[in-house]
């Protein structure tokens, strides 16, 4: 009887070992998604940011075009978290909508340059 609890108790050290490990894997998965999602809402809410100061009336020319480098290069860096989650079809778009922004603010920036 003493080989059947001692054989019981390896099988219970290793489904609990077992579950710990998948638990943890599952948690970590979960905090690193998160975490990118939040960049990227960062990101988005900057890109927000910087068109609401584009649309404004009171921009120099000079203004406008450093306007739109930083909406560009914004653009590329939620682009670039976008290419890290390739297996994630919601996160094209953004990348689409960000570099549309980028295109826009470079037009506005090449008609304040054009006499």
């Amino acid at each position: 009887m003493g080989r059947t609890m001692r054989a019981t108790r390896s099988w219970l050290a290793l489904l609990t070992a077992a579950i710990a490990l998948a638990g943890c894997a599952k948690h970590v998965d979960t905090r690193v998604a998160g975490s990118d999602d939040a960049a990227l809402d960062g990101i988005e809410a900057r890109l927000d940011e910087l068109r609401a100061r584009e649309q404004g009336d009171d921009l120099t020319c000079a203004q406008r075009c450093d306007v739109s480098a930083k909406t560009c290069a914004t653009a590329e860096e939620l682009c670039g978290l976008v290419e890290q989650q390739s297996d994630r079809d919601d996160l094209p778009p953004r990348c689409a909508r960000a570099r549309e922004q980028c295109a826009g603010a470079g037009d506005g920036c090449t008609r304040c340059q054009t006499p």
